[in-house]
């Protein structure tokens, strides 16, 4: 248990004025969303474009889709005001669009991961190009919307895709520690028991989801009273808190037909630890990506940890550029944490930089294979793997 420090008396003032604050304005956190406006709708989609405090001020630079996991609302990446992965790219100069999927019900039971591979997200890209004039798009994704990014990747390479950045996904369930105690259950009875039970319920209800996710950090949730009181006086520290808070009250179920394919396929199977998922009468491979990607995992993910998240590398065959980070933070903070403007930010905006400037090698005639590879080369020498203390 954490230990209770008092405040000195120079913290005071301000542990005094965040408790007033929190009393009168029922927070420190500033939880105003980006402005943004809808630019395509559709079942289980919706698209927004987050718009600049000056209109005008966006780069012509490929423009980025932002792409959460199911069950999570897309307020993941836009936390906070000044923790918040919609307004850094803004402010960057980047055109930015989000992909909402809005709330899921009993009605949509039936709806599997195809749904999400084959219309959702392939529309979603289109309408954030058109848009754009054309452009083709990163996606940045995080936790499970990563697999999604892959797999839609990997089944239809024609899509106008720039680059793909993964945070916090996991390709190799066998190395994720929270889901180990279940194995020997499930093994037993053949996935029945969570099965029978999100197709009873017609997926997996938003309780269910939310305290899976406070359950990852649970040791954090039983000591977080008594820190808050050790650090009244940290500002941003409540602020983050709030916001973490605000986020969970907001998740949203699983359909149950999506819930059971993630979970005998991804997390009992384990087939994208071999790189591919058979999806109704298809095999979608990962060596069929062909843009570059970027893989970040945090340090202190108790989800996805560096040993579920690192074999992506190595199953990208055909991807022209692959590069891996890790960054510190656990499953939220590595993608949105106080830390990540300068660490995994920082990463995404070097890696975009590399990918435009891929995107824009010309040659007087086709290149053989070994000179494209020596041109990326000399754009990517900078170390593979790096790791931000």
């Amino acid at each position: 248990m954490a230990v209770l420090t008092p405040l000195s008396p120079a913290r005071i003032p301000l542990a005094a004025a965040n408790l007033s604050h929190k009393a009168l304005y029922h927070g420190v956190a500033d939880l105003r969303p980006m402005p943004r406006t809808l630019i395509d709708a559709g079942p289980q989609r919706q698209v927004y474009r987050y718009l600049p405090a000056q209109p005008g001020t966006e780069s012509t630079d490929a423009p980025v889709l932002l792409v959460p996991p199911l069950a999570v609302p897309d307020s993941c990446f836009d936390l906070r005001r000044g923790c918040s992965v919609a307004e850094h790219l803004v402010e960057q100069g980047r055109r930015t669009y989000v992909v909402d999927y809005g709330q899921i019900s009993f009605a949509q039971r039936n709806l599997g991961l195809e749904h999400w591979i084959h219309n959702v997200l392939p529309k979603a890209i289109h309408a954030a190009s058109i848009d754009a004039g054309g452009a083709p798009v990163h996606l940045v994704s995080w936790s499970l919307g990563g697999i999604f990014c892959l797999l839609t990747a990997a089944d239809l390479p024609t899509l106008p895709i720039a680059s793909i950045t993964t945070i916090g996904t996991p390709v190799d369930f066998a190395a994720v520690p929270i889901v180990a105690p279940a194995r020997p259950v499930v093994a037993l009875t053949r996935g029945a028991i969570l099965t029978n039970a999100a197709r009873m319920l017609g997926g997996a209800p938003r309780p269910f989801v939310k305290r899976a996710f406070q359950l990852t950090s649970l040791t954090k949730n039983i000591t977080k009273p008594f820190t808050m009181l050790a650090r009244l006086d940290d500002t941003e520290y409540l602020a983050q808190l709030e916001a973490v808070d605000a986020f969970t009250e907001h998740m949203t179920a699983y359909p149950g037909r999506a819930f059971s394919q993630l979970y005998q396929l991804v997390f009992r199977a384990n087939q994208l630890a071999k790189g591919h998922i058979d999806l109704g009468d298809r095999c979608i491979d990962l060596a069929r990506i062909r843009v570059p990607v970027l893989v970040v995992a945090g340090t202190g993910d108790a989800i996805a940890p560096q040993k579920a998240v690192r074999p992506l590398v190595d199953l990208l065959t055909s991807a022209p550029y692959v590069r891996y980070e890790t960054a510190p933070g656990g499953h939220l903070g590595v993608l949105t944490g106080r830390a990540a403007r300068t660490t995994t930010w920082a990463t995404l905006a070097h890696f975009f930089d590399q990918v435009d400037e891929i995107r824009s090698l010309r040659f007087d005639r086709n290149p053989t294979l070994s000179q494209l590879k020596d041109a990326i080369r000399a754009i990517t020498e900078s170390p593979k793997e790096t790791s931000h203390a």
